[in-house]
């Protein structure tokens, strides 16, 4: 099916809009050798972009950013190749790679914004084109990007916050599972914007889901006050879940973004809410955007970011959603 029409309109509405959303790395000496890189074949000459982010093996929130970007890939018949690492100065190593690659352009998540700045700017002198995704949207226009596609951190957490506070939360834990991620202390922040509670941050390892449980376990044990708690990944928030259950704690859950097993707990009332940035358009319209910009030299937002949200996935919604995850868009 000709999906042309569709993305073009889709443009036009996002054009609109701004902004950014998660991410973080690992300790250099603990991070996974980086994976063969992914890439979606296309005719020779037809265009070349990688798409480099922080992410770790398995991770299923990338998994989907990965299957938007090479959609986008086959819908414009150009070669996208996927590589993550979790660990910023191997992440910076990748992108140096593709900048001798002369590469058509980079698509680039940026937990780590420091980290990143001279790689990046070795592509914006070699007039190799970037695009920013999911973090790093503070930093983005200051290091040279087209734009950035993603979420804004503040907003997504004052969203948050109100439908806790709407929830009856008044003490809220706050996981943060990924040490040195500005974007994950920017959704506290906003979170304790707007709930008119107390906030307290919990920081666990992420890619330890013993530890979360135990951690989170260990803290609702020592504060009963604590009445709820906001994941901001969907593994911690399942680890969450499980804690709260052997705690024997009646505390509302919230999470950021979106898995099979949140949707699911989100069905079962196991989970109030997760905060959807709608990361397949993290992949999908970067890629869009950079064929855009090489074959019409189109540029969109207008100095702006492109907002992918936040949406809010519910027990209203989540039967519909549930149906698009299997598919590994959603």
């Amino acid at each position: 099916m000709n999906r042309t029409p569709i993305v073009l309109a889709l443009l036009g509405a996002l054009t609109l809009t701004g902004c950014s959303a998660s991410g973080g790395e690992q300790a250099a000496a603990t991070a996974p050798a980086s994976p063969a890189p992914a890439t979606a074949a296309a005719p020779s000459g037809a265009g070349n972009f990688a798409v480099i982010t922080h992410a770790g093996p398995g991770d299923a929130f990338w998994d989907v950013v990965k299957n938007g970007a090479e959609a986008a890939g086959k819908q414009y018949s150009v070669t996208v190749t996927y590589q993550g690492d979790g660990d910023a100065g191997k992440q910076s190593q990748l992108i140096d790679q593709a900048v001798s690659q002369k590469v058509d352009g980079i698509v680039v998540s940026m937990a780590n914004p420091d980290a990143l700045k001279e790689s990046i700017g070795k592509a914006v002198a070699a007039k190799i084109p970037v695009i920013t995704i999911n973090s790093g949207l503070d930093r983005s226009k200051e290091f040279g990007a087209l734009t950035h596609v993603g979420q804004s951190e503040d907003v997504a957490g004052r969203g948050a916050g109100e439908q806790l506070k709407a929830a009856g939360v008044t003490k809220l834990l706050c996981v943060i599972h990924e040490a040195g991620n500005v974007g994950l202390d920017q959704r506290c922040k906003g979170a304790e914007a707007t709930l008119g509670g107390s906030v307290e941050r919990l920081q666990v390892d992420g890619s330890n889901q013993a530890d979360v449980s135990s951690k989170v376990t260990a803290r609702i044990q020592a504060d009963p006050s604590i009445n709820g708690v906001l994941a901001l990944n969907p593994g911690v928030a399942v680890a969450a879940r499980d804690a709260l259950k052997d705690a024997g704690s009646k505390a509302k859950l919230a999470t950021f973004d979106l898995s099979g097993d949140v949707v699911t707990a989100i069905k079962d009332g196991e989970i109030l809410f997760a905060v959807d940035q709608q990361q397949y358009l993290q992949g999908y319209l970067p890629i869009t955007f950079l064929y855009l910009y090489k074959t019409n030299l189109n540029t969109v937002g207008g100095g702006l970011p492109v907002n992918t949200g936040p949406g809010f996935v519910t027990k209203d919604n989540a039967e519909q959603v549930a149906k698009l995850a299997e598919s590994g868009t959603r």
